[in-house]
């Protein structure tokens, strides 16, 4: 348990027991919504567009990281895009005609030679029987005519690859590559669109904590908003009156140095002790522990109030 979280706890303690049971008063502080944007690279900053305190719109450039290496990234990353994109075009649309038709001749011209080779051994084969031809004559033919059939097989198999097109596992894998190279294109964008650093909604700037030419660290908060909307009071609600109290539960909020008292409600109540876990304490021990509460002011005109204001928060009798 932190100083600052005792001493809270304290004040509310010594709160009740001046003011009494039926009272249910007590201390805390204004609070808004704090939202913090954080830096996505380890780049410099190039340009600041706001200052501390400023009211931003949603959407509204607050500052901007140097793009130059993620846009020389990004640019390699659409020429590898573009490159998948064309080679699985390429396999789509199959072989080429010109290709087709050479293969055609390939194999016309293997049909010749082979029947050429097959008539040459008929005539030898012929000749060697009449003993006008050695032996060894018939077996180069036969050789040279096998030959010329193997490459007709083989020019007959190649026409045939190119008539049907690229195999579907080729075609699927090309697919697959082209849909890597564009998702790491769109990762970079979206890196790219983050180096200009945005208001995530309506608020105002409470904390710049870098300045112009620094480079934050990966995840360092680079802006603080408070963003716009109703206001709360954070307060710590004692053990003994926590069964009383829930989310809805009526209550009003008086600012420190005002008269004037704010209605609200209670939004949130956690659900764990503040501090010592409660099967360490005694049943005297237990009246020391206290859950935090945010307690949101519901009138109009209550978004206006500053943060960080003491406030006294006075909660409805009542289970």
């Amino acid at each position: 348990m932190t100083i600052g979280v005792r001493a809270a706890v304290a004040i509310v303690a010594l709160t009740l027991a001046a003011c009494g049971d039926d009272a249910q008063v007590l201390l805390g502080t204004l609070e808004r919504d704090r939202v913090e944007l954080v830096a996505e690279a380890r780049e410099p900053i190039v340009e600041v567009a706001v200052r501390e305190g400023e009211a931003v719109e949603a959407g509204q450039l607050l500052l901007r990281l140097d793009p130059a290496a993620v846009t020389a990234r990004l640019a390699q990353a659409q020429g590898n895009a573009l490159q998948a994109e064309r080679r699985h075009a390429e396999l789509l649309a199959g072989a080429r005609i010109e290709a087709v038709r050479e293969a055609r001749a390939v194999r016309d011209g293997a049909a010749a030679r082979a029947a050429a080779e097959a008539r040459e051994f008929t005539r030898i084969e012929k000749l060697v029987a009449e003993g006008m031809l050695p032996a060894s004559a018939l077996d180069r033919q036969r050789a040279l005519a096998d030959g010329a059939a193997a490459d007709l097989a083989a020019a007959r198999e190649r026409l045939a690859e190119l008539e049907r097109g690229t195999r579907a596992e080729v075609v699927a894998q090309a697919a697959a590559a082209l849909e890597a190279a564009r998702a790491q294109v769109a990762e970079l964008e979206l890196s790219l669109e983050r180096h200009a650093v945005r208001a995530p909604r309506a608020g105002t700037v409470d904390a710049l904590p870098y300045e112009l030419g620094e480079r934050p660290p990966p995840g360092a908060p680079v802006a603080v908003l408070l963003a716009a909307g109703r206001t709360w009071a954070r307060v710590f609600i004692p053990e003994p009156q926590r069964a009383q109290v829930g989310p809805g539960t009526a209550a009003t909020v008086r600012l420190d140095g005002s008269d004037r008292e704010w209605q609200a409600e209670v939004r949130f109540i956690s659900s764990e002790a503040a501090f010592t876990p409660y099967y360490a304490l005694s049943e005297r021990e237990r009246g020391r522990l206290s859950f935090l509460a945010e307690v949101v002011l519901t009138e109009a005109g209550a978004d206006a109030l500053p943060a960080g204001m003491p406030v006294e928060v006075r909660l409805a009798a009542g289970p």
